[in-house]
């Protein structure tokens, strides 16, 4: 199975669902903070989720528990650009575990991460859509009862195709 995610849905199998993508649209990403979600061809390399709110995940792929002290590294200056920390940390990052929902279940993509450049973008991840399908920092996000579905199906062989159009 196959996800392929434009500026407005998320269709996998037979499935299609409404999605939010970067502030900035979808486009060729060429530097971090820029909002864009980047177009390209990806694999999940594995799921993050809060095992306090998902009990159990379906799926065929590596699972990691968010805890407390998690996050994830958007600082170029940093050796661990673009990679899961753990906190403290003296660079910038972002913390995985919040109080809103939105990283409950989070798919990490393989966006610049063999090699990782430098200022090229990090936390690229399909994660859950705010109740208004707000716009991301650059991610791709869609309801919560979808990506667990999403879940069941994927397996490491899964590629997401990430386009610029409707």
């Amino acid at each position: 199975m196959h996800i392929l995610i434009n500026k407005k849905y998320l269709t996998y199998d037979k499935y299609k669902v409404k999605c939010a993508v970067g502030k900035r649209g979808i486009g060729l990403k060429k530097k971090e903070g820029d909002l864009k979600t980047p177009v390209g061809r990806y694999k999940i390399k594995y799921i993050l989720y809060r095992k306090d709110r998902i009990k159990k995940i379906q799926s065929k792929l590596k699972k990691i528990v968010i805890k407390k002290n998690m996050g994830w590294c958007d600082d170029p200056k940093s050796k661990k650009y673009n990679k899961l920390i753990n906190l403290p940390f003296k660079y910038s990052y972002e913390k995985l575990f919040k109080r809103e929902n939105i990283y409950d279940i989070v798919l990490v993509l393989n966006y610049n991460m063999s090699p990782i450049k430098k200022n090229k973008g990090s936390a690229i991840f399909i994660h859950v859509a705010k109740k208004n399908y707000k716009k991301t920092q650059g991610c791709v996000a869609v309801e919560k009862l979808a990506l667990l579905k999403i879940l069941k199906e994927i397996t490491i062989y899964t590629k997401i195709k990430i386009v610029n159009q409707k």
